[in-house]
């Protein structure tokens, strides 16, 4: 099995769902994981249940939104684990409205949390990931961007998250080619619906917008394109995230993996 022994990963949105489940699983493989998450408490009891089993972990209150609290946190991360080999940017939230109602307040609050996320959380990376070492070689490290499939398609009610989600494959792509020279690799990982709390949350609201029972939801929107109606799980979103950051090459790089059970196919 691949391992990541001594590698150390900072996992933003983790006190839950999918960035929980693969902070659990790369904990499990032998990283040291840095459990960032906007509910310090949440995050540091995530943390202290992956120490309890034998894992290594610390849990970092991080607003991905706020520059000083994601160079803070970062900071803190590197000086407890001595370095930072990958980062996972999956923290987000979800809105659902028309365009036609969508609050501008909102449209602000998704792009802040998923774009200016990403880019903050990345920016503050690169400042350990491109330090170089004493015979002038970079430390490299590998970003993974938490996208969508919705990073290749559009649904209603989402224009805000569907305009972050595209956006990651941009930022993705050009950091493969920026930071070839300093050893980074960027992949987006882009599942379909994933049934955590933020999908749970949806199926009542997309219910009320579209005027449907919460089954159909389900069914006719949320699984219809799928090949099988089932959900992706989060233990399929943290085995793609341990398959890249374990690849041995930059042959991989600059890449979105769809993790959809058929919905988008590429």
């Amino acid at each position: 099995m691949a391992r990541l022994d001594g590698k150390v990963a900072l996992i933003t949105g983790a006190a839950s769902g999918i960035g929980k489940a693969i902070a659990e699983l790369y904990a499990q493989h032998g990283a040291s994981v840095a459990i960032a998450d906007i509910d310090q408490r949440a995050a540091d009891a995530v943390a202290a249940a992956i120490n309890a089993s034998g894992g290594r972990a610390m849990g970092v209150a991080m607003d991905v939104s706020d520059e000083a609290a994601v160079n803070a946190g970062t900071e803190a991360v590197i000086n407890a684990f001595g370095r930072l080999d990958v980062l996972i940017s999956n923290a987000g939230v979800q809105i659902v409205n028309p365009i036609d109602q969508f609050a501008f307040a909102d449209w602000k609050k998704m792009l802040a949390i998923h774009l200016d996320g990403a880019f903050l959380t990345t920016k503050a990376a690169l400042q350990y990931m491109y330090r170089e070492n004493a015979e002038g070689r970079s430390h490299g490290g590998i970003v993974i961007y938490m996208g969508s499939v919705h990073s290749h398609e559009a649904s209603k009610l989402k224009s805000a998250y569907v305009t972050a989600k595209h956006g990651l494959l941009g930022l993705a792509r050009t950091l493969a080619k920026e930071g070839a020279a300093h050893g980074v690799r960027s992949h987006v990982i882009c599942p379909g619906f994933v049934r955590t709390p933020l999908v749970e949350r949806q199926i009542p609201e997309q219910s009320r917008a579209l005027g449907i029972s919460e089954d159909a939801v389900v069914k006719d929107v949320m699984l219809k394109d799928t090949v099988d109606g089932e959900f992706t799980t989060v233990e399929d979103i943290a085995q793609t995230a341990l398959y890249l950051a374990t690849f041995p090459s930059a042959a991989l790089t600059g890449q979105s993996i769809v993790v959809t059970h058929g919905w988008h196919m590429q």
